[in-house]
């Protein structure tokens, strides 16, 4: 069964865009154009639920403080076009598990709500083309076969094979891989990328990790 993701985001476009988009990642997403419609609809089945910051009839992080307080337990990934510290961390206090600036890439959000549903509980594992990530186990098979990753090496694939053969931008994976505020060179990024290209050939992977340099790097 498809996790149901309740997706509060008054953009018209931007809503279509993120209800086309989880749908490709094997989610069931609902949505909402408003605060009032998104506490309507936050029903005990919705698995996580991606909130925008900025609704026309409330504030996303006083939204999320009402569902707290009403026992709504589900991750919450607020969606902001402003991203300074205090921005995130008043999304954090108001009860959220996550927070993404705008403009992002989709691949990212699946990435990040199937970590928050992991945390939360037993997710589906993401596959592409012979590869099978299983975020449970922690583990990656390469048409049955494992393939043995540090921590950071599993990160660093885990938007790869979401994004499935679409491009993932270099930053975009160096936040993946560190945490924030860590200073990662271009350098550091390309020996990472460059084990997983030899451990996914070694055990028999019809996959790589193709690059466009100086752009991202693709799973093709």
């Amino acid at each position: 069964m498809r996790p149901k993701i309740l997706v509060v985001e008054d953009d018209h476009a931007l809503r279509d865009v993120l209800l086309r988009g989880l749908r490709e990642e094997e989610f069931d997403p609902v949505p909402a154009a408003d605060g009032a419609t998104g506490l309507r609809l936050a029903s005990p089945d919705v698995a996580a639920l991606v909130l925008d910051v900025g609704l026309p009839d409330a504030d996303g992080r006083d939204v999320c403080q009402a569902l707290r307080a009403n026992g709504f337990l589900a991750p919450v990934v607020f969606l902001s076009a402003r991203h300074q510290l205090h921005d995130r961390l008043s999304g954090f206090s108001a009860g959220g598990d996550d927070y993404l600036p705008k403009p992002f890439h989709l691949a990212e959000l699946a990435a990040r709500l199937r970590a928050a549903l992991h945390r939360a509980g037993p997710c589906p594992p993401l596959a592409s083309g012979d590869l099978v990530l299983n975020a449970v186990g922690h583990h990656v098979t390469a048409g049955g076969v494992a393939v043995p990753l540090s921590p950071t090496e599993f990160r660093l694939l885990a938007p790869l094979v979401a994004a499935r053969g679409d491009l993932v931008r270099r930053r975009e994976l160096i936040r993946a891989g560190w945490p924030e505020g860590a200073y990662v060179s271009d350098n550091t990024l390309d020996q990472y990328l460059s084990r997983l290209r030899r451990k996914l050939r070694e055990a028999g992977s019809r996959l790589t990790v193709q690059t466009a340099r100086g752009i991202g790097h693709r799973l093709s």
